[in-house]
């Protein structure tokens, strides 16, 4: 085989909100943390041990506005992407390197419908206010244009 392949797929949960870096041109950055979970028992002692990855993530323009519209932290999401090593020098002089994933295609996986009922069948106990409907919902009175 004479090509290579730089291809990343990963299934995680977002470490912290999307950051969004934007620039003159109209071109966007988003950066996020993703976790990965590994699980396994370990054979001596029998006993559950779990290590937890952080990627670092970077999505652009359009993708990444949509990935800061719709994505919280927590949210479990597929990425798919390549991996690229950046290379700088630091304020003390010093060479720095960080490997990100540059994401190419994406996917949500945390259903906003379910994540929202639990929500609301288990309120945060920290809030005070009453809850308020949203303006744009829809509330059933039993008039409809429908013909059926």
């Amino acid at each position: 085989m004479s090509g290579t392949l730089n291809k990343v797929m990963l299934i995680g949960h977002l470490g912290d909100e999307v950051k969004m870096h934007y620039f003159d041109d109209k071109n966007c950055v988003g950066r996020f943390p993703l976790a990965t979970n590994e699980t396994y028992t370990n054979k001596q002692t029998n006993e559950r041990v779990s290590n937890t990855e952080w990627h670092n993530i970077v999505v652009r323009n359009k993708a990444a506005e949509i990935c800061e519209k719709y994505l919280t932290k927590g949210d479990k999401v597929y990425i798919e992407g390549r991996i690229k090593t950046r290379k700088w020098t630091d304020d003390k002089g010093m060479e720095r390197y960080s490997t990100e994933i540059q994401c190419s295609d994406f996917t949500f996986l945390t259903n906003k419908n379910e994540q929202q009922n639990n929500l609301q069948a288990n309120p945060p106990q920290s809030s005070t206010q009453p809850e308020q409907s949203a303006p744009n919902s829809v509330v059933p009175d039993g008039k409809d244009d429908l013909p059926f």
